[in-house]
């Protein structure tokens, strides 16, 4: 009982800070499911190696308590406070169910090992693109990793409404990380 007022809590206050969130179904809520990164916490500040004022590679990621069923895994991040609405920084997709983090730097290739395939983000490149917000208010920069059923049928340099359309209906659980940055 404990678990579900927590979780409960969660989604309002998930709701409160990221009011544009998709609808989450009670098996996320369940499952546990969580994403984590040694660089920064949660609503945490994202150090500037991983933005385009510094080295503008990828933070360490790592996750856990995905379903069993899970088959691949897909992660999209996303600044949903950029001036012309949602800026997307990442798509990576086709994560193979046994793997449990993506190290920090990873290369901005449209393929990677294992079957590991990314997609182009807003700046026009398969890979990470840092945060580079407009000097001003902070960003919030929401890292949403996506657990499915499936491996998907995409090809490199996918955009993200390809890639949504495809998991659409292929979607176990969600967990996301919220990271700030400003300049």
């Amino acid at each position: 009982m404990i678990v579900l007022i927590i979780a409960l809590a969660g989604v309002i206050a998930a709701y409160i800070i990221y009011p544009s969130a998709p609808e989450r179904s009670a098996t996320t809520l369940i499952t546990g499911f969580i994403l984590e990164s040694p660089a920064f916490k949660d609503n945490g500040i994202i150090p500037e190696k991983y933005t385009c004022d510094g080295l503008d590679i990828s933070p360490p990621l790592r996750w856990r308590g995905q379903p069993p069923e899970t088959k691949s895994l897909a992660i999209i991040v996303e600044d949903p406070d950029a001036p012309g609405g949602i800026f997307t920084h990442w798509i990576i997709y086709n994560i193979p169910a046994d793997v449990n983090r993506l190290d920090e730097g990873m290369e901005p290739a449209e393929e990677l090992p294992g079957g590991i395939v990314q997609g182009l983000n807003d700046f026009g490149r398969p890979g990470y693109g840092g945060p580079c917000p407009p000097p001003g208010k902070p960003h919030r920069y929401v890292f949403r990793i996506y657990a499915l059923d499936t491996m998907l049928e995409l090809g490199p340099a996918a955009s993200k409404d390809e890639l949504l359309k495809l998991m659409k209906d292929h979607i176990l659980a969600e967990a996301t990380l919220t990271g700030i940055y400003s300049r």
